[in-house]
C-alpha cells in the first residue's frame, strides 16, 4: 500500500470509528478533514490532531473519544520503546512482565516521580511506553495475548507517589503558590494524566497486533451520553451528573416548543366544514379546537438499590431541574419500602453527588432486609400516597423490575395505571434481559408502558417524547 492509500485508509478508519461512537460526521466534514490533512501534513502530529478535531467534532464532550481514537490511527510511534524487538511468543512477553526486576520497577517509579514533580509530559509519555512494555504483557497464546493498562498500573502503583511528589515540589519551589490541598489536587491530576497515557499506549500496542478498527470501537471509553448507567463507575456517574443542567435546559426548550404547538389545538372538522359553506365547501379557513392547557403533575417512583441507584439519582436530578415545566413534581424513593424524598431533592440540588447517601440516611426505604421488593413498595405507594396520583398525573417508575422472586403485586400496578393519566416505566436493562432470572419486567410491561433506558441519549429522547404537555 502506498503512502497516499495508507493515509486515506487511516482517515476513513478514524471517521468510521468516531461514527461508531455516536459522533455525527457527514460527507462534508470528511472532505474537510481530508483537505485539512493535505494542508497540515504529517510533520506536526499535534497540529494535525487539532486540525482534524476542528473539522470533525461538534461539541467539546466528544473530544476525549476523538483523542483516544486519533492515537490509534495516527500513533506517536510504532513498535516497542527504543526499537526493541517484541518477543514472538506471547508466553515470553507475559513471562517478562511477571519476572520484572524490582530494581527496574523502583528505577521507573523514581523517574516517574521526577517527571510528575516537574510535569514533564514528554518524559511521562516515554515512561508510559516503558511501563507497558515492561509490566503490561499477558497471555499464553496468539489468540489471548496483549497488553493491559490495568496490570501495568497495578504493578507500578503511581498513585502511591503522591506524598513523595508533593514533598519534592514543596522543597523545590515552595509549591509555586499552591496550598496543600490545591497542590495535592494538581498532583492527582498529573497522575491521572499518566494513567491515561498508559491506557493509550496499551491500546496502541494491542491495535498493532490485532484489528485496529475493532480496538477503536471496543477499547475506547464512550462519550458521556452513551455510557450505560448500570456499568458506569463512580467517576463516570459524577461526570454524568455534571451534564444535568445543560441537558435540562435543552429539554425545557423542547417541552416549551411542544407546549406551544399543543396550545394551538387540533382542527375542529365540524366547525371548519360549516365555515366553508361560503366558499362552496372549500375549507379555506380551518377552525381549531380551543384548548385550555393546564400544566400537568409528575410523580417519580425510583428504585435506589444497587447499581440501579446511579440511574435513578441522575433521572431524579434531571426532573428536578425541569420542575418549572410542571404544576407539581413529587419524588418517591424505595428499596422494599417507599418514602417521599421531594424535599431532600430540592435541598440537595447544590450537592448532586451526595444525593444517594442523603436518601439512604434520611428516608425510610428499607424494612427488615435490603433487597428490592417492587411489589411491596408499589403496594405501599397505592395505600399511603393515593392522593399523589390523580387523573392529571403522569407517573414514571425508574428501575430494573428485578423483584428477587417476590410477589410483583400486579393489582397495585393496575390500580396505579387506572387512576393516573399515564404510567411509564424506564428500565435501565436491555430488552433482551427482561423476564430473565428474577426480572418481572414482562409482567409489568403487560400493564404499563415499559421503555429501555440505558444511556443519557435514550433518557433524553424518552423524557423529551414522553413528558406530558
Amino acid at each position: 500500500m502506498n503512502a497516499t492509500a495508507d493515509l486515506t485508509a487511516r482517515l476513513t478508519g478514524l471517521v468510521s470509528a468516531l461514527r461508531a461512537h455516536g459522533v455525527r460526521i457527514g460527507t462534508g466534514e470528511t472532505v474537510d478533514a481530508a483537505r485539512a490533512t493535505r494542508e497540515l501534513g504529517l510533520a506536526d502530529r499535534e497540529l494535525l490532531r487539532e486540525g482534524l478535531a476542528a473539522t470533525l467534532l461538534h461539541t467539546t464532550g466528544q473530544r476525549a473519544v476523538f483523542d483516544a481514537v486519533f492515537d490509534l490511527y495516527f500513533p506517536r510511534r510504532v513498535g516497542t520503546p527504543e526499537g526493541r524487538t517484541d518477543p514472538a511468543d506471547p508466553a515470553d512477553r507475559a513471562d517478562r512482565a511477571d519476572r520484572a526486576d524490582p530494581a527496574d520497577r523502583a528505577d521507573l517509579r523514581e523517574r516517574l516521580a521526577a517527571a510528575l514533580a516537574t510535569h514533564d509530559t514528554a518524559l511521562m509519555a516515554r515512561l508510559a511506553m516503558e511501563a507497558v512494555d515492561g509490566f503490561g504483557g499477558y497471555g499464553s497464546s496468539p489468540a489471548s495475548d496483549g497488553w493491559s493498562s490495568h496490570q501495568t498500573l497495578d504493578r507500578l502503583r503511581p498513585q502511591t507517589l503522591l506524598a513523595r511528589v508533593r514533598d519534592e515540589v514543596r522543597a523545590r519551589d515552595g509549591a509555586a503558590g499552591f496550598g496543600d490541598r490545591l497542590l495535592e489536587d494538581e498532583i492527582r491530576r498529573r497522575i491521572e494524566e499518566f494513567r491515561r497515557m498508559v491506557a493509550a499506549e496499551a491500546r496502541r500496542r494491542v491495535a498493532e497486533r490485532r484489528d485496529r478498527d475493532e480496538i477503536a470501537r471496543r477499547a475506547v471509553a464512550p462519550t458521556a451520553d452513551r455510557v450505560d448507567f448500570l456499568f458506569a463507575g463512580k467517576d463516570r456517574l459524577a461526570e454524568l451528573r455534571r451534564t444535568v443542567q445543560p441537558l435540562a435546559r435543552k429539554l425545557a426548550t423542547r417541552l416549551a416548543a411542544r407546549r406551544r404547538r399543543a396550545a394551538r389545538g387540533t382542527i375542529d372538522l365540524r366547525r371548519t366544514l360549516r365555515g366553508s359553506l361560503s366558499t362552496g365547501g372549500v375549507p379555506m379557513r380551518p377552525v381549531l379546537r380551543r384548548r385550555r392547557p393546564a400544566r400537568p403533575e409528575l410523580v417519580l417512583l425510583c428504585d435506589v438499590s444497587g447499581s440501579v441507584s446511579g440511574f435513578s439519582d441522575f433521572t431524579m436530578l434531571l426532573v428536578q431541574a425541569l420542575h418549572d415545566q410542571f404544576s407539581k413534581v413529587r419524588v418517591f424513593a424505595f428499596v422494599n419500602r417507599i418514602d417521599e424524598v421531594t424535599g431532600l431533592l430540592v435541598r440537595g440540588a447544590a450537592d448532586p453527588d451526595g444525593l444517594g447517601a442523603r436518601i439512604r440516611q434520611e428516608a425510610a426505604i428499607t424494612g427488615w432486609h435490603g433487597s428490592s421488593d417492587y411489589g411491596a413498595a408499589l403496594g405501599e405507594f397505592t395505600e399511603r400516597y393515593a392522593e399523589a396520583a390523580g387523573s392529571r398525573t403522569t407517573v414514571f417508575v425508574l428501575g430494573d423490575a428485578r423483584n428477587n422472586m417476590g410477589d410483583p403485586n400486579l393489582p397495585a400496578v393496575g390500580e396505579l395505571a387506572r387512576h393516573t393519566r399515564r404510567v411509564h416505566w424506564l428500565n435501565p436493562e436491555p430488552c433482551s434481559r427482561w423476564g430473565t432470572g428474577d426480572s418481572a419486567a414482562l409482567e409489568y410491561a403487560g400493564l404499563v408502558d415499559m421503555h429501555e433506558c440505558r444511556t443519557i441519549r435514550q433518557l433524553s429522547d424518552l423524557i423529551g417524547r414522553l413528558l406530558p404537555v
